[in-house]
This record gives C-alpha cells, structure tokens and sequence, in this order.
C-alpha cells in the first residue's frame, strides 16, 4: 500500500483573505500582518504612491502628501484592483490621513473606497481604534505617534479622537526615536512608550503603520498593566472579525480576546 504524500502549508488563505493598502515604500503593514496572521488566513498587498521619498534620514512626513494619498486616483484604483482577488475585508494601513480628515471625512474616505472595491468592507485605522476601545469599555487613550509626524499632524490625531468623545490626557510624537523608520525598533519603541505614558490613560494607541510596534504590544501591556493598541494591529483585529475569524491572537494584545460591540 503506497503511503499517502505529506502535505505542507503553503499559506493559502482557506479560513480568510486580507486585502492591505499600504504606502510605496513601506513594508513594515506587510510584516505585521503576516505575523499577526493565524493559520488558514493570507494577506494580499496592493502599493498606493506617497509623494515623499525615504532617504537615510526623512524629514516628518509633509501634510500635503498625506492629504494627497487619500485622494483620488491613486488609492481609489488600488482598491479597485485588490478587490478584483476574492477578499473578505481590505486593511487601509496609513494612519494620518484619518487626523487630516477628521471623523466625518475619515467615514466619507471609508464609503468612497468601498464604492470603489464593490462592497468588499475596508477598514481605516482610527476607525478600529474607536471600535476597540469600545469593546474594551475604555474611555481615554494616550496617542503615541512616530517621530516622523510633525507636532501639528500630532495635534490634529488628538482632536479626531476628541471629536468622537475620547479623552486624550496625553499626546507626542516620539521626536527623539530615530526619524528612519528602518532604524526604529520595538524595543525603541517599548523604552519610549514606557517612560513618557501618563497612568491617566486607560489604554495607550500606537499609530502610525510604518513604525514597528506589535511585537512590543504584550510586554508593554505587561508593564503598563492596561490594553496597548497600535495602528496595524487593531485595523487587523477589525478585519479577521469582519471576515468572521474569532481567533484570539496570543502575544499581540488584550484586543484579540475581544469582539467589535458595533
């Protein structure tokens, strides 16, 4: 009797499929969702153009350009292309456009890109933020922001959330972290959160999806002793519950024990 062959995973998505907009160059979104990713669920990437380029050292992220990736035409046909794969739910991983646009604009970009992607439902980081803090009954978060937002972007991050009702005791972005984002890692991240986040916060929000956080979530959260949030993480969290996985992601945060109460 011949033996059976062994099979090896080759990473198709059978449970789920995410669909990721992410900036030209950068690649951390990719990274983080593939490691947040539970078995049986895959991440398909489509590029969208940021109008400034990373040299060695960048300078804070222009509002010009962050206001220009959320127009039309570039984002608008990258969803459309991404939503021609068979996805459940498509991940927008760029946070400052949301501080830009406020709430009302930030929902209006939202039904804009899913006109675009034929119903496929998109998820915007600040957005999810909002959900998570509701499925985790908190009231106020600490807004850590990378040290490539300028103060005004930062400023602006803080108003959209008190536009929903969330106190914000509390928000930087961390200027000393090296303004590369190729040269910060978590455990910069880890120190900086660590000593600069007030006990008034009840959760602590990390944006920015080109800065490399989720792997300081659960040591963070240990320390701090409250749920610690970042921009990739929880517009995943979103989009495996939109696409009906439950799974709680060990490692990556309170959030994954939780359900979207809207």
């Amino acid at each position: 009797m011949s033996r059976l062959p062994e099979w090896q995973s080759d990473g198709w998505g059978y449970r789920a499929r995410i669909g990721l907009l992410t900036p030209h160059t950068d690649i951390v979104p990719e990274g983080e969702f593939h490691a947040l990713s539970p078995k049986g669920v895959s991440v398909h990437a489509a590029r969208v153009p940021l109008g400034w380029q990373r040299g060695p050292e960048p300078p804070p992220i222009g509002l010009d350009a962050v206001r220009a990736f959320a127009e039309p035409p570039d984002v608008d046909v990258a969803v459309e292309l991404l939503a021609r794969a068979p996805l459940n739910a498509i991940a927008y991983a760029f946070t400052s456009s949301a501080y830009l646009l406020g709430p009302k604009g930030d929902d209006a970009l939202r039904r804009r890109l899913e006109q675009r992607s034929g119903g496929i439902p998109v998820v915007l980081p600040c957005q999810a933020t909002a959900l998570a803090l509701k499925a985790l009954g908190a009231k106020s978060l600490a807004l850590i922001n990378p040290p490539w937002f300028p103060a005004e972007l930062s400023e602006k991050g803080a108003t959209y959330f008190r536009d929903l009702g969330i106190q914000v005791p509390f928000s930087a972005s961390a200027t000393d972290l090296a303004p590369n984002p190729m040269s910060v890692g978590m455990e910069n991240v880890y120190d900086w959160v660590r000593e600069h986040v007030p006990d008034a916060a009840e959760t602590v929000f990390i944006g920015g999806g080109g800065l490399r956080a989720i792997g300081a979530v659960k040591a963070l959260e240990e320390t701090l002793g409250r749920p610690v949030l970042t921009a990739n993480q929880v517009a995943f969290w979103r989009a495996l519950r939109l696409a009906n996985v439950n799974d709680d992601i060990e490692g990556y945060g309170q959030i994954f024990a939780c359900q979207p109460s809207a």
